[in-house]
């Protein structure tokens, strides 16, 4: 395993696993399943419905808590810095841990400056090791820094082969931020899968689309978190630490960047209205 190491000096995994859309009742056995393959930090969220089965699956798994680094969310339903100090609790309470390795907002939406400062105190007080935002575009990255005493460890944001995001890194690397992906595989999305550069790359070393995808992203610099329920799959994107894409290769997947979401747009009202309606 790599590692990177935040602006805080807490050091953080750069291959974890993502619970986004794994069900309520498949979250024990999934996050199972990965600590068994060897994955040691596992990414959550309010929003999932799925921390409890965060927590059973490492209270079970015989791996001691400090071995582990544990990602949750504030949802935009507890935005300001009341409910969100009260849903910090509650998610400690279904991860069945007394502190989270990474606190993040999860969309930038709502009272969001009134839940930095709750994540700020939860951080003083040992509930957080660090804290980060989620989503956040660079204009509002910039300004939620600008006013925070505690500057943002981590940016989760959708990255892949298809939005390498290099205007944002720029910014988030003014502030040492680390860039962290969603949606490493873009979902599949651009034929992603059968994408003609990747697979020429990946058979020179034997592997396949999506390791080829992540070990770009790994050495980029790009904190990863793949997600699957089936433990072939995490197997197959745990083993990207035993090649290296050489420059040719790394330049070849660059040029790949279209700079556009393959999902949404938070400038878009449609999308925000899409968000406001998942508020309660």
């Amino acid at each position: 395993m790599d590692y990177v190491t935040l602006n805080n000096g807490v050091r953080m995994p750069q291959l974890g696993y993502g619970v986004y859309q794994v069900a309520a009742a498949e979250t024990e056995r999934c996050v199972a399943d990965a600590i068994r393959v060897g994955y040691r930090s596992i990414d959550t969220a309010q929003a999932y419905g799925n921390e409890q089965g965060v927590g059973d699956a490492w209270r079970k798994s015989g791996v001691s808590r400090d071995e582990l680094f544990l990602t949750t969310k504030v949802w935009i339903a507890n935005a300001g810095e009341e409910k969100a100090a009260a849903s910090i609790d509650a998610s400690l309470q279904a991860l069945q841990t007394d502190y989270v390795d990474l606190l993040l907002i999860h969309q930038p939406f709502g009272d969001y400056y009134g839940t930095y400062r709750a994540m700020e105190k939860a951080y003083r007080a040992g509930k957080v090791r660090a804290i980060g935002v989620s989503n956040f575009y660079p204009d509002r990255f910039i300004d939620l820094a600008a006013f925070a005493e505690v500057t943002p460890a981590v940016n989760q944001v959708e990255t892949h082969v298809f939005q390498q995001q290099k205007v944002a890194r720029a910014i988030l690397a003014k502030h040492h931020t680390q860039i962290e992906s969603w949606g490493p595989f873009a979902e599949g999305r651009n034929q992603m899968f059968t994408n003609p550069v990747l697979t020429e790359i990946g058979a020179k070393y034997g592997k396949t689309v999506a390791q080829t995808a992540l070990r770009f992203l790994l050495q980029s610099g790009v904190v990863v978190i793949p997600k699957s329920v089936h433990v072939e799959r995490m197997e197959e994107n745990f083993n990207v630490f035993d090649f290296t894409l050489n420059e040719d290769n790394m330049a070849a997947i660059a040029a790949l960047d279209t700079a556009e979401s393959s999902f949404f747009s938070h400038y878009d009202p449609e999308t925000v209205e899409w968000f406001m309606s998942r508020v309660k």
